[in-house]
């Protein structure tokens, strides 16, 4: 909680540190970067802050969780400079990245969900190295196709075929990818997790424990994981409102 103040009081830089496990120069970097007001200085040139200042730091590093450094030292930036309305603006932000993010997972648990045992059967052999058809006419999409269809360049299919995400087959007569039916939904699965900020590295594993296990009970941690840690935003989120409020309240705004 934010001290009162009105209570009164001088306090060092190093009072605002240990409060909160900071270093002193951790301290004057915030103030350097405005996320603190300007400190005064004393008669021999030392900062003197005060319980505003104290409250400032308590708002800034509830705010971190939820927003990020940088948003917000973007909010603190703009209540200490008078500007409110942005301050809530970027508030505003946050919540609704929460909340596209929350509707990201949907989807994704949608996608899955639509993917049968046959389904991931079939991602199973087609990783292991299913015979190839005669060509893109045998239903199979070239990487064209297939990239405006999830949105992405062709060299995010190739960037993902080099990390064994996605497995195209080569066309006998051109030499072209072609993804076959467990190609692209590897490929809309990969599409799905990357927007749920997933990196790579944690794909890769993912889709390999589906292929070995033939279903997509692998995939269930990870999702319960991802829940978890919107979970966890939207908690620090509110809690950075209650600090953002406090401090708010403690400048008179």
């Amino acid at each position: 909680m934010v001290e009162n103040p009105q209570s009164g009081g001088r306090l060092r830089p190093v009072d605002l540190a240990r409060a909160h496990g900071l270093s002193t120069q951790a301290v004057r970097n915030y103030e350097a970067a405005g996320i603190l007001p300007a400190a005064g200085r004393t008669a021999g040139g030392y900062r003197a802050y005060t319980p505003l200042h104290a409250a400032a730091l308590g708002a800034f590093l509830a705010l971190l969780p939820g927003h990020g450094h940088k948003v917000a030292a973007e909010i603190m930036r703009a209540v200490n400079r008078g500007a409110a309305e942005e301050a809530f603006r970027l508030v505003d932000e946050s919540h609704a990245q929460l909340l596209e993010d929350r509707r990201t997972l949907a989807a994704v648990e949608g996608a899955l969900r639509g993917l049968g045992p046959a389904d991931a059967a079939g991602a199973a052999g087609a990783g292991a190295g299913a015979a190839p058809g005669s060509g893109s006419g045998s239903g199979g999409a070239f990487i064209g196709v297939l990239a405006r269809e999830l949105g992405v360049r062709p060299a995010t299919l190739r960037k993902w075929e080099r990390a064994g995400l996605v497995r195209p087959r080569r066309d006998p007569r051109t030499g072209y990818r072609v993804y076959d039916g467990a190609d692209v939904r590897d490929a809309r699965t990969v599409h799905q997790l990357r927007r749920g900020g997933y990196l790579l590295e944690q794909i890769a594993p993912l889709l390999d424990r589906v292929r070995a296990a033939g279903g997509l009970e692998p995939l269930e941690a990870a999702l319960d994981d991802w829940r978890g840690r919107l979970s966890t935003r939207g908690r620090a989120l509110l809690v950075g409102a209650t600090q953002l409020d406090a401090y708010l309240r403690a400048r008179g705004a």
